[in-house]
């Protein structure tokens, strides 16, 4: 027998691995040289997590810093269906057990649910928006639960493809307190009315991300991160004092209930500065709840309303009247029971016979047909009358936007003169036949109290940033409108429409403090079929009269219980929210005495009138 020699058997083994070898480093290089741009960027598709880190929303304070809108913590409830596929979860049902189980927690269906669990082909489904840190908490819970039990073989872990979003909340701590200045923010986090909405990119900030390697669903902390933080957004402080609000809108809800009106709204304004302290409306809604809120509500109807004003706008004519030098407070009108204008026959509010009135009582009294006798000597013609008064009303911003600023707003309604019809050139003046806003209306008596200067109605006091420097809003535009003098006169006027037993304001009456102010009953405009159907009631007034500090205006749509004058109705709610107001701001009470300026003259001891019409025209007294 002959040995088998070793070599070429050593040979053969030695070639063998070698082709082994070369195999597995062809494969190497193929993998970690050749292919590794591809295999790399396959496996960061799952090892690489990128997250949006949103912006904290500003707050937005009322001016003492309170709280009206801020920010909290929330998640977003997400679901991945693959992992609750038969084939992961071990059980056919997953999608509808998970879904019974996160039903009752997020306030959701679990039909819904489970459809969206049982998405093909889907690895990302929202189950729920914005949910609190409780809510998170407790799914948690249950997942924990879930997972040991599936751990001792117990049952499936039907809660496995469940996570949350770290996202931020919107919510307004008091409710519906200033919603319609507010306004809202929507699902995706949007402002969508008033404020919100106005601000939004200055609120908003600017989102961040964060990206990091994972395994398994954890952050590895060794590879590192990458990051660019979020910018919050800026914080707004605004004029409203929310007591001042608080009272204005607990006053208008409640006047409007018993009036069973359409709506309403009151405006509080420092009467130097033109700063907004309150702007109420009814009914409202409640921004935390949008779902139950009345879309007819989600507005601010306080600038959004246009409307014939009624008798408070007598103020301006009266403002032209005096200031051009036509008429004293005591001038001589002589008032029919009606008058005979164009194609109408004009009446005041209440059937009279001949009234012998000073143009002080003719406001005091509110009389229709005074006001036309005397905005009628405005010029020497009837055009050039309707220039002047219009000349007026423009100066006193009808017809134009506050410049408040706020979403919505209308500028009102008022045409040229050279457009008025025949009946609109005696309409007009008392405040029918052109609209406004209520807050165009309360800048108009804001303007007598500030001595016959307009200042800008204004809703900001000021902004913070992210670097926590406050910078004041600019000073706002301030416009002459009438001479200070014209502006004593009118205030002492007005005095007599709350203070003369024969003025239409009583209601209004304030202990220790001097009121001015004027009612205003109008017909309304129905919008849904454009014709006159109902009274829009309203009263507007400032006090202390003889050193103003705060304006406040009523105004309520449609009563359609009990009385629909605006003495009557409105004159309550201005007081309440006054008498609040001037102390909450520690306004010290008057320090003299209303003037007595006469209402009615004796007709007997007049000199005789210029022969005319059927009624006397104005004169001077004197």
């Amino acid at each position: 027998m002959r040995l088998g020699r070793p070599r070429p058997r050593l040979r053969l083994v030695g070639v063998g691995i070698t082709l082994v070898m070369a195999v597995f480093v062809v494969r190497l290089l193929q993998v970690q040289v050749v292919d590794a741009p591809a295999y790399a960027a396959k496996a960061a598709v799952n090892r690489w997590v990128t997250h949006e880190v949103t912006a904290d929303r500003g707050t937005i304070t009322d001016r003492s810093g309170v709280a009206l809108a801020t920010t909290v913590d929330a998640f977003d409830i997400i679901a991945d269906p693959y992992l609750l596929t038969p084939a992961q979860s071990k059980v056919d049902d997953a999608p509808q057990q998970a879904a019974e189980l996160l039903a009752p927690i997020v306030g959701g269906d679990a039909t819904a649910i489970a459809r969206q669990l049982s998405t093909p082909g889907s690895r990302y489904q929202i189950i729920a928006r914005q949910q609190s840190p409780q809510v998170w908490n407790q799914i948690k819970d249950l997942q924990n639960s879930f997972a040991d039990k599936a751990a001792r073989g117990e049952g499936a872990d039907v809660l496995a493809g469940i996570s949350s979003e770290p996202h931020t909340k919107r919510v307004y701590p008091n409710g519906d307190l200033a919603a319609g200045v507010i306004g809202f923010v929507n699902s995706q986090g949007q402002g969508a009315g008033g404020l919100e909405s106005m601000f939004d990119k200055q609120l908003a900030g600017t989102n961040g991300k964060v990206r990091y390697e994972q395994s398994n669903g954890r952050q590895i902390p060794t590879a590192g991160a990458q990051e660019r933080p979020a910018v919050p957004g800026d914080d707004i402080e605004l004029t409203i004092d929310r007591d001042i609000q608080w009272a204005a809108q607990s006053a208008i809800s409640a006047q409007v209930k018993q009036s069973a009106a359409d709506r309403g709204y009151v405006i509080v304004q420092d009467s130097r500065t033109g700063q907004v302290l309150a702007m109420a409306d009814a009914p409202g809604y409640d921004p935390n709840d949008l779902a139950h809120a009345d879309p007819k509500a989600l507005g601010n109807p306080a600038v959004q309303d246009a409307y014939e004003p009624g008798s408070v706008s007598k103020l301006m004519s009266m403002a032209a009247v005096i200031d051009t030098g036509t008429a004293t407070p005591t001038t001589h009108v002589t008032v029919p029971g009606t008058l005979p204008r164009a194609d109408r026959l004009f009446h005041d509010d209440v059937d009279h016979g001949t009234w012998s009135l000073t143009l002080n009582g003719v406001l005091a009294k509110s009389s229709n047909i005074g006001t036309i006798l005397a905005t009628q000597q405005l010029g020497p013609t009837q055009p050039q009358a309707n220039q002047v008064l219009y000349s007026y009303l423009r100066k006193f911003g009808i017809g134009r936007p506050s410049g408040i600023g706020l979403p919505g707003e209308t500028p009102g309604i008022l045409a040229p003169p050279d457009k008025w019809n025949a009946s609109q050139q005696f309409t007009i003046p008392f405040g029918q036949g052109l609209s406004v806003n209520a807050l165009q209306a309360t800048s108009v008596y804001s303007t007598i109290a500030n001595g016959g200067v307009r200042v800008q109605p204004t809703l900001i006091r000021g902004i913070t940033g992210p670097d926590g420097r406050f910078v004041p809003s600019p000073a706002p535009q301030r416009t002459r409108v009438v001479s200070p003098q014209t502006a004593r006169t009118l205030s002492q006027m007005l005095e007599s429409v709350v203070g003369n037993e024969q003025g239409t304001g009583i209601q209004a009456r304030i202990d220790g403090y001097r009121v001015a102010g004027k009612t205003g009953t109008a017909n309304r405009v129905d919008p849904l079929t454009g014709r006159y159907k109902g009274y829009t009631s309203s009263f507007l007034g400032f006090a202390p009269a003889d050193d103003p500090r705060v304006t406040v205006s009523c105004v309520i749509q449609n009563p359609t219980r009990g009385s629909y004058f605006g003495g009557s109705i409105c004159g309550p709610v201005f007081k309440q929210v006054m008498e609040f107001a001037l102390k909450t701001l520690r306004v010290p009470p008057s320090g003299s005495k209303a003037p007595d300026l006469p209402v009615t003259f004796d007709p007997n001891q007049a000199a005789a009138a210029p022969a005319g019409g059927t009624a006397a025209t104005p004169r001077k007294a004197g």
